[in-house]
């Protein structure tokens, strides 16, 4: 066992509940809010997923690791979440990608976590109470009462701006698909026939790896980009990414995609971008019990019944109660029936709450880039017309 598993660690929630554990990663202490995955595999997607920013990850399963870390399976430049706690450790990585263990990921990463849990009791805990802020400290940082005072802090003073601080401060293209590894801006690329804006929310990289591979030029741009300087660039087609935190919060993104949907430019939204679309379109949103996070979610249009197994990433849904007109449900989930799913009407418009670009998988939902595609067509045919 490596020496740095060996110490101590403890996870207190807000509730008071208190566990004991082997502390992974650094040594310290970190707070955040506590959710838990479900997924299987792609523990290193879901550690570099800027939607899980500011909050703690509790795998559900039992081992972690045992893939260890490689150079392409990112979905940013670095671990999103703010700690992480799991069940048991791999201490061998086998596969022929792997370049490093997760335990020295997660150091190289300042990241703390804990092991030796039973995580099955705590994500009882948070499905029967809620989702909990929580605080994970190492044997050398213990100190209870501490620990509760930076959790009540927490839940007292949410990041406002979580949205705005991971995304992107400066314009860029993209140019890698799925199949590609380096970064190189070619003229196959640079003359593809859809230009597509993605609004950077906490964007992952393989969103924009697939809209590569269906045949766009994509500029990816800060946050707040105001709507004006979005159309003034003549895109086919915007993407409202997935991303972190209350979506009722952006108050300016909200306002630029209102102004945005008063043209008929095709727009896709994502996860968070499906929450801000909805309250664009006069929806209210309301935060969820415990939320869905994992990779087997099951998920049915409603007009063919046909179902996906989905991933999904979110505290936040769309409320049915006084669901606007120009709101049509497409989706739900067959695990709560929450909306999956909307179009709006007489608009190229659509959102979609699971991640169509699931990386590793599952690939179920990836149609719905297609659908995009197919509006993006529809809508410059339209305006070759005009």
């Amino acid at each position: 066992m490596e020496q740095k598993l060996r110490e101590s660690a403890f996870l207190a929630l807000e509730d008071g509940t208190l566990f004991k554990g082997v502390s992974i990663g650094i040594k310290g202490m970190t707070v955040g809010e506590i959710v838990f995955n479900t997924s299987m595999t792609g523990y290193q997607e879901i550690l570099t997923d800027p939607s899980y920013n500011n909050q703690i990850i509790t795998f559900t399963y039992p081992h972690i690791g045992n893939t260890g870390i490689n150079n392409i399976d990112n979905e940013s430049n670095r671990i999103q979440v703010k700690g992480i706690i799991i069940h048991n450790l791999s201490l061998i990585s086998s596969n022929y990608q792997s370049k490093m263990t997760l335990s020295k990921y997660l150091r190289i990463n300042n990241i703390i976590g804990i092991m030796n849990i039973d995580t099955r009791k705590l994500t009882k805990i948070i499905r029967n109470t809620g989702t909990q802020y929580g605080c994970i400290l190492s044997d050398a940082y213990t100190n209870i009462n501490i620990a509760h005072k930076y959790i009540k802090n927490a839940i007292k003073n949410p990041i406002l701006d979580i949205v705005q601080k991971i995304s992107t401060k400066n314009i860029y293209k993209w140019t890698v698909g799925t199949n590609k590894i380096h970064n190189i801006f070619t003229n196959q690329i640079k003359h593809s026939p859809f230009h597509v804006i993605v609004y950077d929310f906490g964007v992952k990289k393989n969103i924009l790896n697939c809209l590569v591979d269906h045949g766009c030029h994509v500029t990816v741009i800060p946050a707040e980009t105001p709507a004006e300087q979005v159309i003034s660039l003549n895109p086919d087609g915007i993407l409202l990414s997935n991303g972190p935190g209350d979506p009722r919060l952006c108050t300016n993104i909200i306002s630029n995609i209102k102004i945005l949907l008063s043209t008929m430019i095709p727009i896709f939204g994502i996860c968070l971008g499906h929450q801000l679309l909805a309250i664009a379109n006069k929806a209210n949103i309301i935060k969820m019990r415990f939320g869905h996070h994992g990779s087997n979610h099951p998920v049915q249009n409603i007009t063919t019944k046909k179902v996906m197994i989905t991933t999904q990433n979110h505290n936040f849904t769309i409320d049915k109660n006084n669901l606007p007109k120009n709101i049509k449900i497409t989706h739900q989930s067959l695990f709560d029936d929450t909306i999956q799913g909307i179009t709006i009407v007489q608009k190229y418009a659509f959102g979609f709450q699971g991640h169509p670009e699931a990386n590793p998988g599952p690939h179920d939902a990836e149609e719905l880039f297609n659908r995009f595609i197919k509006n993006i067509k529809h809508y410059k045919k339209k305006q070759y017309r005009n």
